[in-house]
């Protein structure tokens, strides 16, 4: 069996294996980078959603690293090729939006994972499998809050600033630390609420880039002496397990103490060993294997004419020190 997956390029892509295996359904899962460990995991569903069905094969494209412009054209190719189906995950919600209408009049199959088009746009894709985006922010906020009640100076990072999946999480974060309701993402900067106030320089926008999302921690932490509290939307801040270790190094003690946290999305194992050393006090994580291998098989429904439910979230796990052991799910 023949998995398929290729590194993006600007010019057009060709899939050759892919699009003329007419015997069975070409689903395409596109992520927003393919030097991405998160994105890694929803590849390895997808394959494995190819082993079980022999009756689809899975398309994982994308750019090499995190740039808008070339996700787009990739998708752009996809529909020209003429794939039966496309799962996006989109870097940047209003041009994605744009792009995938031209698959809705190819009649392809589309969904978005991980990240979704913007509201006004959601009649451009079938569902959203993936994190309801918003709770991640609300469970990263409810850390914070549990640790500091009488709340202090945080900073937030993000990624890609046009990513609704991080505008989101932003959302909540704010909403559920400065009590607000009825906000639009990414919400507005924490002026006092609950004692909560954002310093300035944030929120860090990294792009999904590992390097500049550490270098960015590291600056704010140098810059901000006092800082209570350091919120990551993604990732990003921890790929790099020595880096990062380096940067938080100089801080385990406030860390230990509690007069600091460090709390950040996702629970890839090398964040998962930070934890447990110590260097984050939580973690929220999603579960992109499952987003990749049911993508696979809600395209194969909607090729066939079936309905799917809209949204479809794949759960949420939270972790702190207390149960770091047991908070993963099986």
């Amino acid at each position: 069996m023949k998995f398929i997956v290729a590194a993006a390029i600007s010019a057009a892509i060709a899939i050759p294996s892919a699009i003329s295996a007419q015997d069975k359904l070409q689903l395409a899962l596109v992520p927003k980078a393919m030097n991405n460990p998160f994105f890694d995991l929803a590849r390895d569903g997808c394959f494995k959603a190819q082993e079980e069905d022999d009756g689809i094969e899975c398309v994982y494209i994308g750019p090499g690293e995190h740039t808008e412009l070339e996700q787009i054209q990739i998708v752009q190719d996809l529909i020209s090729q003429g794939v039966d189906g496309i799962a996006v995950a989109p870097s940047n919600a209003p041009a994605m939006g744009k792009a995938l209408r031209a698959a809705v009049e190819a009649g392809i199959a589309v969904i978005t994972w991980d990240s979704d088009v913007l509201p006004e746009d959601a009649d451009v894709r079938s569902t959203y499998v993936g994190t309801k985006n918003y709770d991640i922010g609300v469970n990263l906020a409810k850390i914070a809050r549990s640790l500091h009640p009488d709340g202090g100076s945080v900073c937030l990072q993000t990624g890609g600033a046009a990513a609704a999946n991080h505008n989101e999480r932003l959302q909540g974060i704010r909403d559920t630390l400065g009590g607000r309701m009825d906000t639009t993402p990414p919400g507005d900067m924490l002026d006092g609420e609950n004692g909560w106030t954002e310093v300035s320089g944030c929120p860090l926008i990294t792009d999904d880039d590992g390097n500049k999302a550490v270098q960015g921690m590291t600056d704010i932490l140098a810059k901000e002496t006092n800082l209570t509290a350091f919120i990551s939307t993604g990732a990003f801040t921890q790929w790099f397990d020595n880096a990062y270790r380096q940067a938080v190094e100089p801080y385990k003690a406030k860390l230990d103490s509690g007069e600091m946290s460090i709390i950040v999305a996702d629970t890839l194992p090398m964040q998962m060993e930070q934890l447990a050393d110590g260097l984050s006090k939580g973690q929220v994580g999603q579960r992109p294997f499952e987003m990749g291998y049911m993508a696979m098989f809600i395209m194969k429904d909607l090729v066939a004419g079936n309905s799917v439910e809209d949204p479809i979230y794949t759960g949420l796990d939270v972790c702190t020190s207390e149960n770091a052991d047991s908070c993963l799910a099986n």
